[in-house]
C-alpha cells in the first residue's frame, strides 16, 4: 500500500482494513520515499515483503545451531501486553505466543488471546501452544523433542508464577499429544528462559580496544558473573551495536532447564552457561526485520512485536 503521507489515520485504518476485516497480507510504504527509491529504504521493504510471502532473509550454518540444527527443536516466545495507564477498567491484557517451524527459524506463525487486564500469567497458554504443537507436526509429521521458551515481560518477582502456572499448562497441552512412550522418556525436554529489558545495568570496555567507535561494549558481550546471581543462572547480552546512545543489555534468566544440562558440554565450550550464552547471542541475528543482530532474541522481540500489534 502506497500512502500519502506518514498520518498515523490513514495507516491505522488500511491496518485494520487488511489485518481485520479482509485478512489480507499488506506492506506500507510512504509515496515520497518510495519514489525517491533509496536502496537502503527499498531493501528495507523488500525484507518484510519477503517474509510475509512466507521467505527467509539470513540463516545460520548448522554448526552455529547447536541443538537447534537436527530440526527437533521448536523454539517459543511469550509475552503479554498490559492496558495504557489511563486506560477503561474493563480494558484486557492481550498474550501472544510465537514459535519456529523449522530449523531455519525465519517464519514465526502466532496465537493470541484476551485476557483479563493486569494478569502477567497467560490464561489460555495450554490452547495457544496446543496450535504451535498442530502446526509443527502437520509440516515434519512428528513433534518435537525438543522446547526452547524465551519468556518476555516477567519480572525477576514472578518468576514463581512461570514455574508454578505456565510449565504445567504446557505439559498439559503436552500430554494430549505426544504417545506415553515419548512422555515416559521425558519427552520434550523444555528450558525456560526469562527475557528481561526493564534494567538499568550498563557495562563499558575498560580498554579503547574493548569498545566500539561509538565507545560501548562490543556486541556479544556477555557478562555472567560479578554483577549476576549468586544462586542463580542469569546472564547479560549485548548482542547489538548500538546505533545511537549507551547500548541496552538484555538479562536473560534461565529458571528450568531439562535440555543443556542432561545433554552435556560440545566442545568449543567449557560448561553449559556458555552453551546458553552462545546460542542466545547467535539467535540475535535472525531477525527477519534487520541485517544485523538486534538487542533481544528473536522469539521475544516478536512475541512482543505481536501484542503490540494485537
Amino acid at each position: 500500500m502506497i500512502l500519502p503521507s506518514t498520518d498515523a489515520t490513514i495507516y491505522n485504518r488500511v491496518r485494520y482494513a487488511c489485518d481485520v476485516e479482509e485478512g489480507i497480507l499488506n506492506v506500507c510504504v510512504v509515496a515520497s520515499k518510495f519514489a525517491r527509491a533509496n536502496p537502503q529504504y527499498l531493501a528495507n521493504v523488500a525484507l518484510k515483503v519477503n517474509l510475509k510471502l512466507g521467505g527467509r532473509n539470513q540463516i545460520l550454518e548448522k554448526p552455529k545451531l547447536g541443538i537447534l540444527a537436527d530440526g527437533k527443536t521448536i523454539v517459543v516466545g511469550i509475552d503479554v501486553t498490559h492496558p495504557a495507564p489511563g486506560s477503561s477498567a474493563n480494558a484486557p491484557s492481550v498474550a501472544n505466543i510465537v514459535a519456529s517451524v523449522d530449523q531455519w527459524l525465519a517464519q514465526w506463525p502466532a496465537e493470541l488471546s484476551i485476557q483479563t487486564g493486569r494478569q502477567e500469567m497467560v490464561a489460555d497458554l495450554d490452547r495457544l501452544f496446543k496450535s504451535h504443537l498442530r502446526r509443527w507436526h502437520s509440516k515434519h509429521g512428528v513433534y518435537p523433542a525438543n522446547v526452547l521458551i524465551y519468556r518476555d515481560g516477567v519480572s525477576e518477582g514472578q518468576c514463581k508464577i512461570v514455574l508454578e502456572e505456565e510449565l504445567p499448562a504446557l505439559r498439559k497441552a503436552c500430554q494430549e499429544f505426544y504417545p506415553a512412550t515419548l512422555t515416559k522418556q521425558g519427552l520434550p525436554r523444555i528450558i525456560t528462559v526469562i527475557v528481561g529489558k526493564r534494567h538499568h545495568t550498563r557495562f563499558y570496555g575498560t580498554k579503547l580496544e574493548d569498545a566500539d567507535r561509538s565507545s560501548n561494549s562490543q556486541n556479544g558481550t556477555v557478562v555472567d558473573r560479578g554483577v549476576t546471581e549468586a544462586r542463580k543462572w542469569d546472564f547479560f547480552l549485548q548482542a547489538h551495536a548500538a546505533i545511537q546512545g549507551t547500548g541496552r543489555p538484555a538479562h536473560y534468566y534461565v529458571i528450568y532447564d531439562e535440555i543443556f544440562q542432561a545433554q552435556g558440554v560440545p566442545p568449543p565450550f567449557t560448561n553449559v552457561a556458555n552453551v546458553v550464552e552462545d546460542l542466545t547471542h547467535k539467535l540475535c541475528y535472525l531477525f527477519g526485520r534487520a541485517t544485523k543482530a538486534v538487542n533481544i532474541c528473536p522469539p521475544a522481540y516478536y512475541a512482543d512485536l505481536a501484542c503490540k500489534r494485537s
